[in-house]
């Protein structure tokens, strides 16, 4: 490591530390239904919007009922975003002519899926594939309302923990639209003109062909690229309007938009920790998780930082320098942009797969293995290393029920938390989504790994397994695993180096993307009415502390553990044995050498 690189994720965190007390008590204020700043020219919008809509912002619903409203919003949002594509031919604003013949329905499926799970895997390249207003009608307006829905569904949890003895958790369409219009889209205009003023593209102009210094045609693609790449880092969704994403010079042209991109990133998730702190009247169980959330951060980080910077040694074994100097940065350079370098690269490596975004700034398949690793064990934890926005911390609580469930098993009491007793309906509903994404990724990856498809049709029972891969060996393997794991834990980042623009991926990385999200937010839905429905419990001396150092180690620990457990052999087939398998000379020779 550098000490440029350091200072460089340094100053990242030191941002995010900045921004969490002001902008997560702007949630806690918002959510409460009071008076912020902002309601003196939204509030009329908003009114606007119940009354177009018929909803009446009083009307609180019980769990069930917001569990519906959020499973019909999505399937809706589904169905529009599919529409949109297959019929992209016919609309406006596709001055390049796209029609159906460059999204099939399997295709379609998948990208619909996709966008409305807040997930954003591409298989496709934008600016080959999607008309203006399929990226803005139907991707961009997709990265809104899944972010806030799933903003919403966050504060449903910590309701269920703030409130005692009720039946009603909050109104999804008045939470859905408070995260919308006074969370997303301010923040996303400020951001969208910041990248504007640094070079970032947004225009409606046909594609332009210029012609290079040999004499040869290029065609430039362009169009409303800061709007979506606002929105995509802030909501956490990562779809990028070229297939480059955030290494395409239209969407982050300097260092200082990638810095930019990357706390837009993990801002809300971050801000979100003090949100549940102060709407529980505690803001130190709120700084509890987010130092844990921290903790793991740094860990991932100061990994995949090292591991890129040290590069590859067969490369050195060939006398070539992987070392720092005054004119290369060494390492592992393959995949990186050199206007970022190996630190900015790996530290967005680490918050995109912390924060279930997916963008990308280099090319994780490039990557050496442990420095692969951390991105794919990232998303492995539920990705409540702060997290999707929402998602981050309904993960991490469900955590922290699991933590003190443990805890209560280990002293021989019954487990609290925040006042409430933790009981079996609880701990039930947190396993169940735990283990359903962990079902989907390993299950899904075997069928893949093992059964004979081909790359162009659903089942060939002549052709071999090897069809699935486009990389023999333990890589293969890992980007497999990776995509399945990318879609369930929604996502979206991909190694890259494996073909999934097939029947076969395009359909079961949808239903990975479908169950993955609505088998994770059920569960904590369900676990929200069950606690607002209780009493409170008078704080004794046997009570667990969940606001200092004991606790945040052991929300740590259950999070590494399980994540360990669940994936370990697994990992040990792909990332781990490739690892070995790169310094087996040298580690063959300090073998002999003791």
């Amino acid at each position: 490591m550098t000490s440029v690189g350091v200072g460089q994720i340094l100053l990242f965190f030191g941002l995010i530390l900045l921004l969490t007390k002001p902008i997560g008590l702007f949630m806690s204020r918002l959510f409460q239904g009071e008076r912020t700043f902002l309601h003196p020219v939204v509030r009329p919008l908003e009114v606007l919007v119940y009354r177009a809509c018929g909803v009446r912002e009083d009307d609180e619903q019980r769990w069930t009922q917001y569990a519906a409203s959020v499973l019909a919003f999505s399937f809706f949002a589904f169905l529009f975003s599919y529409a949109l594509m297959r019929l992209q031919g016919l609309l406006p604003l596709n001055p390049q002519r796209f029609g159906a013949s460059q999204v099939a329905p399997d295709q379609a499926f998948n990208t619909a899926m996709s966008f409305m799970t807040n997930t954003n895997w591409q298989w496709y390249y934008g600016e080959a594939t999607m008309s203006y207003l399929v990226q803005m009608a139907g991707f961009a307006v997709q990265n809104f309302v899944s972010a806030a829905a799933g903003i919403a569904v966050a504060i449903v949890l910590i309701r269920g923990f703030a409130r005692h003895e009720t039946d009603r958790i909050g109104n999804f369409w008045v939470d859905l639209t408070r995260a919308t219009l006074y969370l997303l889209i301010p923040i996303s205009v400020v951001a969208a003109l910041v990248l504007c003023s640094q070079g970032a593209i947004q225009n409606f102009h046909p594609y332009t062909v210029a012609k290079t210094i040999e004499g040869a045609s290029q065609t430039i693609a362009q169009g409303p690229v800061a709007s979506q790449e606002a929105i995509k880092q802030l909501g956490t969704n990562g779809g990028g309007f070229f297939n480059a994403n955030s290494a395409h010079p239209f969407e982050s042209p300097t260092p200082f938009t990638n810095l930019v991109q990357i706390v837009l990133i993990f801002v809300l998730g971050a801000g979100l920790t003090y949100t549940f702190g102060h709407m529980v009247k505690d803001t130190r169980q709120g700084w509890a998780l987010f130092w844990a959330m921290a903790v793991m951060f740094l860990a991932g980080v100061l990994i995949a930082y090292p591991a890129e910077q040290a590069g590859n040694p067969m490369l050195e074994q060939l006398g070539i320098e992987t070392g720092p100097t005054a004119t290369q940065s060494g390492g592992n350079m393959e995949g990186k942009e050199t206007r970022f370098g190996i630190a900015a690269s790996s530290l967005f490596a680490t918050v995109t797969t912390d924060a279930s975004c997916g963008a990308v700034n280099s090319m994780h398949d490039s990557y050496t293995p442990l420095g692969g690793l951390v991105p794919l064990f990232n998303m492995q934890t539920d990705e409540v290393i702060f997290g999707g926005v929402g998602a981050g911390l309904y993960g991490m609580l469900l955590y922290a029920i699991l933590g003190v469930f443990i805890a209560g098993l280990m002293v021989g009491r019954t487990p609290e938390y925040l006042g409430k007793k933790i009981q079996q309906k609880e701990v039930k509903m947190a396993l169940f989504a735990v283990l359903a994404t962990a079902f989907l990724i390993l299950v899904l990856s075997g069928i893949t790994i093992v059964a004979p498809f081909a790359k162009g049709s659903y089942w060939n029972p002549q052709g071999p397994a090897i069809a699935n891969l486009n990389n023999a060996g333990p890589h293969g393997l890992s980007e497999v695993l990776y995509a399945y794991t990318s879609a369930s834990e929604n996502n979206g980042s991909a190694f890259a180096g494996l073909t999934v623009n097939t029947p076969w991926y395009d359909l079961t990385l949808g239903l990975a993307m479908l169950f993955g999200r609505f088998l994770f937010i059920i569960p904590v839905l369900a676990i929200a009415g069950s606690l607002a429905s209780k009493k409170a419990v008078p704080t004794s001396a046997g009570t667990l502390p969940t606001h200092g150092p004991l606790f945040v180690g052991l929300l740590v620990a259950t999070v590494i553990v399980i994540g360990a457990l669940t994936f370990f052999p697994a990992l040990s087939l792909g990332p781990i044995v490739e690892h070995f398998l790169m310094h087996q000379d040298k580690l063959f020779s300090t073998i002999l050498m003791w």
